[in-house]
């Protein structure tokens, strides 16, 4: 093996063991119902192990349901994570009413919608630059009943 593989092996094997940001869903609440859809808030806890802050790229998300996409965007410069801490990111998700319509079987009588959020969290890193985070998790969102809309 020659100095350069050597060297290449050896920053592979650094960065590979460098400490990264770490994200876990906290909760999938729903935020607000208005004419045009149904708000949902996905809550992200990420914890920065780095003395310094972060600065998050973007925030992008894709909600699914029975098989299909219902929902799906992202946040562009959503902010910083704090430094040794961590942050609590608030993603909104915006269900239009048409597509609840469209999973008419899946609600049923529990008046509820199984899903599936997976979310990639960008952070820009220094020296490795831009690392996505995959998150994903499965759960039931309730739909808003006439109480909530009054």
């Amino acid at each position: 093996m020659d100095l350069v593989d050597k060297a290449k092996e050896f920053v592979a094997e650094k960065v590979a063991n460098i400490k990264k940001p770490e994200a876990t869903f906290s909760d999938v609440d729903l935020k607000n119902v208005s004419r045009e859809c149904v708000e949902y808030n996905a809550k992200i806890s990420v914890n920065n192990p780095y003395g310094h802050s972060l600065p998050i790229c973007e925030i992008s998300y894709t909600l699914k349901s029975a098989g299909r996409v219902i929902a799906s965007g992202t946040m562009p410069d959503p902010g910083s994570l704090k430094a040794s801490d961590t942050t609590l990111l608030e993603v909104p998700v915006k269900v239009p009413h048409s597509v609840l319509v469209s999973l008419a079987r899946d609600i049923g009588a529990d008046w509820d919608i199984d899903y599936v959020l997976e979310v990639g969290l960008t952070i820009d890193l220094p020296i490795i630059g831009n690392l996505t985070i995959p998150l994903s998790t499965k759960g039931e969102i309730k739909l808003p009943s006439l109480s909530d809309l009054f």
